[in-house]
């Protein structure tokens, strides 16, 4: 997508539920300025622009100097998790309006070991109409599409007074005639209604899933655009003359015409953003086998590259409801700064309850009362009482009376007993997740190097890598904004699917042709988002499984049947161990498109003159009271290296370097934490 001439500014922001981040790049340097500004829940778009008013400030530019709008937004992960979205209709085939509410067999088991509710569906049965068609799982036609009863469902809607509809119709997915008349008829029928078919969000097998995954696209299009286009507005009247670009799921970003045709596709995009950016900062530092950790105040996501590539999923969930899109592999829990500890039977929880923003961690002074994994920092002196380069000041007090009210005293412990037990739990918790995206899929941890990153990451970086014996820790330059500074690193991308006919084995010829009009599809998208020619690459996916299975591995399309089997059985074997005397059969194709965009230009530090404390501060650690060092990210310069006991003071986020470990500056400004033998 080419930016206006002569403009060589890049500006990101990402906004999150405290803060918003913003990240604005001079092209032609690479040196970039970074911003915070407190967010507007009521109205996003107002603290967008004034973070972008405050970076361009700060780099002393003007609108007419920005050529790229890089944007990582919540507002669809909010709408559906909030069920704020709007109200929706599903207009199906006759005979399968109940899809959505028996939903699947398996029932979750987290919440509650013995009883589960069924959560209310998205869309009620009432709002759930039928159209006569029937298209086999073949593709044939089997009933001729009754256009008299498409005119019966828009004058039903119309009645209903609905906002966004949602067109489902069986096997669609083989053969998009029929959903594709429907949605046209309804379109012209119902003006000012958003329509949108299944074929435009997830033209594959699994009609549950396919079904939920457009009624949840729908439902956000009207407020996604809304919001898209007061950006629009408001970046005009700014004088900012350059293309809008907004992060997706699946760790690219797309122009604003996708996004208002699949907001869905946005579900998630802020973590798929901080991924981005951990892989580019790991790349400067040569290393491509990393596991990353991203701790916000209520969160923690998780994620594995191996050799560089970010692996994406499509059985990923927002909330109670899968989501089949594609999107960034990682797995998220309840752990963050802002999580809640508490006595439940005689036993001390930590999270996934938290304090949120308002009120917050008690040091916060906002109200807050309860003992959160910041407060216990702050109660143990590894969070030191001023953040953001002083601007925000932490009420030492109000931490220590959480912790040793709720926490020391009724379990008769210390003060910084209680303080660590918090965050011994929260490690704990957050390592379980790491099993999962590493020995619960084939890999050891200790092959990876950790990532911590967000507001709370890089104070666990050390604890968790011990639990998990990875003898390397990096810190990257902005760990507190790195979901913005990921945007800037983020390709333009889009996936292109089809579910076969009939599965079954692997015919060389069918998916060459499927394949060929895959291919058309992403060459018209790369045209729409005018990506040059030599900036275009795209690549082959595969979904196997063995005949009888429920899930496929995604597989990268070998060009041959031996060698796509091959590929499956390892594939199979590294994440099961075992495999199957079975035949193996091909189920979906995939045609993953990349635009590249311009990388920002990697600045290395000068260096170092020796690492100098700015000053120390008592730390309560497991051996007693020690004065730690304190240092200035700022001051340091490459080669520049010290041992742990430490701490790292910047704007965004604060390091904690444990005893045993030595932190070393690499010449990208990460810091690089390696484990004494």
């Amino acid at each position: 997508m080419p930016s206006p001439e002569g403009a060589r500014h890049v500006v990101a922001v990402d906004i999150g539920g405290t803060f918003t981040d913003i990240a604005l790049l001079d092209t032609a340097s690479g040196h970039v300025w970074r911003a915070k500004t407190p967010s507007v829940p009521s109205d996003p778009s107002q603290a967008f622009m004034t973070g972008v008013g405050l970076a361009m400030e700060k780099a002393g530019i003007g609108a007419a100097d920005v050529g790229r709008v890089l944007h990582g937004t919540t507002i669809a992960t909010n709408m559906i998790l909030e069920g704020k979205g709007a109200s929706t209709a599903l207009v199906t085939t006759r005979g399968f309006r109940h899809v959505l509410t028996i939903g699947r067999q398996d029932i979750p088991r987290k919440a509650n070991l013995y009883s589960w509710v069924k959560p209310e569906r998205p869309v009620p049965a009432a709002r759930v109409l039928e159209v006569s068609e029937r298209i086999a799982a073949g593709g044939a036609v089997l009933e001729p599409l009754d256009e008299a009863t498409v005119v019966a469902a828009a004058a039903d809607l119309k009645r209903l007074g609905v906002q966004a509809v949602a067109v489902c119709l069986l096997h669609s997915f083989a053969n998009p005639e029929h959903e594709l008349r429907v949605t046209a008829m309804l379109r012209d029928a119902l003006p000012g209604v958003a329509v949108t078919s299944s074929v435009d969000v997830q033209p594959v097998v699994r009609e549950y899933e396919r079904s939920l995954a457009t009624v949840l696209n729908a439902g956000v299009m009207p407020g996604v655009s809304t919001y898209i286009g007061r950006l629009e507005t408001r970046l005009t009247e700014a004088g900012v003359d350059a293309p809008l670009l907004l992060m997706q799921s699946n760790g690219g970003v797309a122009g604003a015409k996708t996004i208002r045709r699949a907001p869905a596709l946005t579900a998630l995009s802020g973590p798929a953003a901080g991924v981005v950016g951990a892989r580019d900062v790991a790349a400067a530092c040569g290393i491509s086998d990393i596991i990353t950790v991203d701790i916000g105040g209520t969160s923690a996501d998780i994620c594995l590259i191996k050799d560089g590539q970010i692996g994406l999923t499509q059985r990923g969930q927002v909330g109670e409801w899968p989501l089949p899109l594609p999107m960034v592999d990682m797995v998220t829990i309840g752990a963050g700064g802002g999580s809640i500890a508490r006595i439940v039977d005689g036993a001390l929880n930590v999270g996934p309850m938290s304090a949120g923003a308002r009120p917050g961690p008690a040091c916060y002074g906002h109200g807050g009362t309860e003992p959160t994994v910041t407060d216990a920092h702050v109660a143990l002196g590894t969070l030191p009482d001023r953040l953001l380069g002083g601007a925000m000041t932490l009420d030492v007090e109000k931490a220590r009376s959480a912790v040793m009210d709720k926490v020391a005293r009724p379990l008769g412990l210390s003060l910084q007993d209680a303080a660590r037990g918090i965050l011994a739990i929260v490690d704990s918790h957050m390592v379980g997740a790491m099993r999962v995206v590493s020995v619960e899929r084939g890999h050891d941890p200790r092959d990876f190097t950790l990532v911590p990153f967000g507001g709370a990451g890089p104070l666990h970086g050390c604890s968790l890598a011990e639990l998990l014996s990875i003898p390397r820790v990096m810190i990257p330059p902005a760990p507190g904004v790195l979901c913005a500074d990921g945007l800037l690193a983020a390709d333009l991308r889009a996936e292109f699917s089809r579910t076969l006919p009939v599965a079954g084995a692997v015919d060389v010829a069918e998916i060459e042709a499927i394949y060929t009009d895959l291919a058309a599809q992403a060459v018209a998208w790369f045209d729409a988002e005018e990506v040059g020619a030599d900036a275009r690459t795209t690549t082959r996916v595969t979904m196997m499984r063995y005949k009888g299975q429920g899930g496929e591995l995604a597989i990268a399309w070998a060009g041959s049947r031996e060698a796509a089997e091959a590929a499956f059985s390892a594939a199979h074997e590294a994440l099961y161990g075992f495999t199957l005397e079975a035949p193996i059969e091909v189920v979906t194709l995939r045609v993953e498109a990349v635009g590249q965009m311009p990388q920002p230009e990697k600045i290395e530090l000068g260096k170092g003159s020796g690492a100098t404390p700015t000053g120390r501060r008592p730390v309560h650690l497991a051996t007693g009271v020690a004065e730690v060092p304190v240092y200035e990210r700022a001051e340091l310069g490459a080669g520049d290296a010290f041992a742990g006991p430490a701490i790292v003071m910047q704007l965004d986020a604060t390091t904690f370097v444990a005893p045993g470990w030595r932190c070393s500056v690499h010449a990208s400004g990460a810091l690089l934490l390696t484990h004494d033998a």
